[in-house]
């Protein structure tokens, strides 16, 4: 008799069931991982508040870190070319790179296509197992694998697939180094991870938030200034406190992580004339803000959003983690572990803002 997992499935915004599934037996070009732990991102925020743009049902979790159960004929080796054996640690790309749409043969393979062919897939289609919140997930063909070195925790490694990847791809589509000076708005899991990257560029970093935890937390990373909302409330004042900061021109690069739209239109006004705004953290449609062109036009802005990542950032993200685990702390990115049972628990607690980065933990 097979043995028989079981996936936490959204069925409506705010309403979470779980349904059980035979484990599927790994085909040549697939690997099937053990979950052991799943990190609440902002993406499942979204879905689970019913502001994502398309997801309404359906499995959740994508941050994650997962042992190997079984390995097909044709995936003996991970995307680096090291060898891999059941019960090794590592860490996958949530979606797929086809090298075959329009945009992978542009070399634009963090816009491919078909990136969620899988990941968008109910759990009643077989083989089930497409999220992270789950006993087990399948590994595709295309989807890019990695073993994570002994040295790294768990609680480390599992955040390594989303954030910092994301942040360490975003941030290299911006002029920052050297000298220059990073804003961060929000001081979430996503900008966490971007500050300790700033910092090994040579860069000063800013960060705005309102969660007194956040900040400290900010601090512990590098942050060379924060800015608490709670402090000055005013959008003015936050302007005039970043350029007091920044020689009064304002920052080189800013980046958007809040998920919020009316942050965008402050990012504007914070960033320096000629400066780079770089948006990756607002995706829900339908929300508006003001936008002047002309002032942009004026102010000569380039502004970047980004979507995903390219799958060789995931190995980049391990080596950087790999190499400054002395350095930041990156094991307090997490300050809230939940049972398998509890799922429900943590995406509230993460939404209310009570918790940074809530990880689910399987045994």
């Amino acid at each position: 008799m097979s043995e028989i997992g079981r996936i936490a499935v959204m069925t409506a915004p705010g309403e979470l069931v779980y349904q059980d599934y035979p484990v599927p037996r790994a085909a040549e070009d697939e690997i099937v991982l053990g979950i052991t732990r799943a990190n609440v991102c902002g993406s499942e925020l979204h879905i689970w508040n019913g502001k994502h743009p398309v997801k309404r049902r359906g499995g959740l979790g994508h941050e994650m870190l997962g042992r190997v159960v079984e390995l097909g004929e044709r995936r003996r080796i991970d995307n680096r070319g090291e060898s891999l054996a059941v019960g090794d640690r590592v860490v996958v790309t949530y979606f797929q790179t086809c090298e075959e749409c329009f945009h992978c043969l542009q070399g634009e393979r963090n816009l491919c296509d078909r990136a969620y062919e899988f990941f968008a897939k109910q759990p009643e289609e077989a083989p089930h197992f497409h999220s992270a919140f789950a006993s087990h997930y399948v590994v595709h063909p295309r989807q890019h694998v990695f073993r994570v070195p002994d040295a790294i925790p768990d609680a480390v490694a599992a955040g390594v697939n989303c954030a910092l990847s994301q942040v360490l791809f975003g941030l290299s589509r911006t002029p920052l180094g050297f000298g220059s000076t990073l804003l961060v708005q929000g001081a979430g899991g996503l900008g966490l991870n971007a500050i300790p990257i700033a910092k090994e560029l040579g860069a000063r970093v800013v960060v705005i938030d309102g969660v007194a935890s956040r900040l400290e937390l900010a601090g512990a990373f590098g942050a060379d200034h924060v800015i608490d909302m709670t402090e000055i409330a005013d959008v003015d004042a936050r302007v005039a406190a970043v350029q007091a900061l920044t020689g009064g021109r304002g920052p080189d690069v800013a980046l958007e992580v809040t998920g919020v739209p009316a942050a965008f239109g402050e990012g504007l006004r914070h960033v320096r004339r000629g400066g780079t705004y770089l948006v990756m953290g607002n995706l829900s449609p339908g929300a508006a803000v003001p936008f002047d062109p002309g002032y942009v036009t004026r102010k000569a802005l380039t502004i970047r959003h980004v979507d995903r990542y390219e799958a060789r950032y995931l190995a980049r993200a391990l080596d950087f983690v790999g190499a400054h685990l002395d350095r930041y702390p990156f094991a307090r990115l997490v300050d809230a572990e939940f049972g398998f049972d509890q799922i429900r628990e943590a995406l509230d607690q993460s939404l209310a803002r009570t918790v940074t980065r809530a990880a689910i933990v399987l045994p």
